[in-house]
């Protein structure tokens, strides 16, 4: 009897300790729902800063090299888990960046469509594309929490500038074209002749899409000067 009672006695303790480790686990799992948007933009925040600040020219030389995903059924809806994976793994490597002054819009440019890619800037939507050479389309996701990645682009004007730089050359963009289309224009992607940029984000809560598309207007060699605008430091 006695033998017994010390046992249990011992025993309280334990699962004391391990109702309070569920307690706890349950309550944080409750902040992350709750919070589910701010937490995801701020790590969107980290992996564009983190694929951002401090990029080289050699960086990009060796991203540009690495193979992207370009299979546009795999593409998912940005959320909680695809942000922390992508945190985590830290994989994604920027092959350039993108600055739109007029609606402070400053993101790396991405290599491919992955979860990594589009948990950190615009992804590019073709394996041959090239700055400065056709078109050259970019998809991000549009996140309604701060206007973070590609949200911004519901605010861009008809004339705004676009600029893109690879850290060897800065090409500016004027926009020219600017409609809600339905997810099946998949010609927005194909190469042209003329040198444009294509941007795309979701638009009327993921139904339709955002297109804009600007004319080139101006290159130039990268300097010190003009990659100020797309903040790398």
């Amino acid at each position: 009897m006695t033998s017994t009672a010390s046992k249990n006695t011992k025993d309280h303790p334990v699962r004391r300790i391990i109702l309070r480790l569920v307690a706890v686990i349950l309550f944080l799992l409750g902040l992350a729902l709750v919070f589910n948007q701010q937490i995801s933009a701020f790590l969107v925040k980290q992996n564009q800063t983190a694929a951002l600040k401090g990029l080289t020219r050699d960086q990009v030389v060796q991203n540009q090299k690495k193979k992207g995903m370009y299979d546009f059924k795999k593409v998912k809806s940005i959320d909680f888990a695809q942000t922390t994976r992508s945190r985590v793994k830290n994989t994604a490597g920027a092959i350039g960046a993108i600055s739109i002054p007029s609606v402070k819009l400053y993101l790396p440019v991405m290599q491919g469509l992955s979860d990594a890619a589009l948990s950190t800037g615009g992804g590019t939507m073709r394996a041959d594309q090239k700055m400065g050479k056709g078109n050259y389309p970019l998809a991000g996701h549009y996140m309604t929490d701060q206007g973070g990645l590609f949200s911004p682009l519901e605010r861009v004007k008809l004339g705004s500038m676009v600029y893109l730089t690879d850290l060897k050359k800065v090409y500016a963009y004027k926009i020219y074209y600017k409609k809600v289309v339905d997810p099946s224009a998949v010609w927005l992607v194909a190469n042209t002749k003329k040198k444009i940029v294509t941007l795309i984000t979701c638009a009327d809560g993921g139904v339709n899409r955002w297109s804009l598309r600007g004319k080139l207007t101006a290159v130039k060699p990268a300097s010190k000067q003009n990659l100020e605008m797309f903040k790398l430091r």
